[in-house]
């Protein structure tokens, strides 16, 4: 049975007159009943319906022709163009629209590696960027978080009781229509393999050859395997911070983060019965990078994100603009002193302005340590609530 819940998106879009935007997000974010819903009154050209599709692809001038047609009333708002990427010619169009008729456009795609890969036209960097994420805390009433680890946060599929069979055909769409039916991949068996490997090693540092014995393919390979992933949204790199050189810092090696818990649960067959042990506690990691992630883009705020890690794998999961904030995720409801260690460790080195452990505690306190700093302890919703209330970053 399938909800017919309508989350209220925290994304917000507002152009200035003769400003025009990208709106860029992994398949079935809620892109396309966002904007309807945000510029109900906007000209609408869906590039997923084949007639049109077939008709600016043989006849892209055609689309200008159609939108001068159009009364001036109608072209007061956005135009919004969905899927953008299929068409790629349709960006000339376009920019002599802008150019010519001071019109505004909404242009909204899945990727944008192909235009790139066609060296087509994207505005000159004129239009603003935006992206579009899974659902994020404030937009879900009553929050269920064991829920959104099994189901992941893609609006159609997390209110969806039938949501394994919903994980299997996104997965089965992105392979066919996303990669194969876009050309972003020649071997198709391949990169299935590659997607089964990535999701065993989320939130794990990058180690391409080993992925790449996996598939069978080479690390050269795989490497453009993750730039596929990236540019269709599905999937980030997280960077180590990397300060001087010293016996505890490793190698500059990134971690890399499928775009969702639920597809990432998916692909590696997992599935979460309760809120402990070693695959909850990697979920509750990535739940709280991908919610990072998604603060960082809707509210526009430029912080520098990174993990750290030493030889002797102290680690801490998050740090915000290098020393201002540390963040460490623990699924426990009962911090003990060893899941202090990496805090510790590398407050020893630089006293961050907040060091916190998010955590599956009832009430929040704080851990003093020898040096006189303070360790906070707070349980996973009110972290929530102080990101996204603008509170903690």
């Amino acid at each position: 049975m399938k909800s017919d819940l309508v989350f209220k998106r925290v994304l917000n879009i507002h152009l200035p007159l003769r400003q025009s935007a990208f709106l860029w997000g992994a398949r079935q974010t809620g892109k396309s009943t966002y904007l309807k819903s945000q510029f109900p009154k906007s000209l609408y050209f869906d590039l997923l319906e084949s007639d049109v599709f077939l008709l600016f692809t043989k006849e892209p001038f055609r689309f200008r022709e159609e939108i001068l047609f159009k009364k001036s009333m109608a072209l007061q708002h956005p135009i919004i163009v969905d899927e953008v990427q299929k068409v790629p010619l349709l960006l000339d169009e376009i920019h002599t629209l802008i150019e010519n008729q001071n019109l505004r456009f909404i242009l909204c795609g899945s990727s944008a590696r192909k235009l790139k890969r066609g060296h087509a036209n994207l505005l000159g960097g004129r239009a603003w960027r935006y992206e579009m994420f899974p659902l994020v805390f404030p937009e879900i009433p009553q929050f269920d978080l064991l829920k959104a680890m099994n189901r992941g946060l893609l609006p159609s599929i997390y209110p969806n009781d039938s949501y394994q069979k919903s994980l299997k055909a996104y997965v089965a769409d992105y392979l066919t229509q996303e990669i194969k039916a876009e050309g972003l991949s020649r071997n198709l068996r391949a990169f299935s393999k590659f997607l089964d490997s990535i999701a065993y090693s989320n939130g794990e540092l990058v180690v391409y050859n080993n992925i790449a014995s996996d598939c069978g393919v080479d690390a050269k390979t795989v490497k453009e395997y993750y730039e596929i992933l990236v540019d269709t949204h599905l999937g980030y790199f997280l960077n180590p911070l990397v300060k001087k050189q010293g016996r505890k810092t490793i190698s500059a090696t990134p971690k890399f983060y499928v775009f969702d818990m639920g597809i990432a649960n998916y692909l590696a067959k997992t599935q979460i019965l309760e809120l402990r042990g070693a695959q909850a506690g990697k979920s509750f990691e990535h739940f709280i990078y991908t919610q990072l992630m998604a603060y960082r883009s809707y509210q526009e705020e430029d912080f520098d994100l990174h993990f750290w890690r030493t030889k002797t794998d102290l680690e801490v999961d998050f740090i915000i603009n290098k020393d201002e904030l540390y963040i460490e995720s623990k699924i426990t409801d009962h911090i003990k002193q060893n899941d202090l260690r990496g805090l510790l460790a590398l407050m020893d080195e630089k006293k961050p302005s907040r060091a916190i452990i998010v955590c599956n505690e009832k009430k929040p306190r704080s851990v003093e340590t020898k040096t006189g700093s303070r360790i906070e302890i707070l349980p996973w919703i009110l972290f929530m609530e102080e990101l996204w209330s603008g509170e903690l970053i």
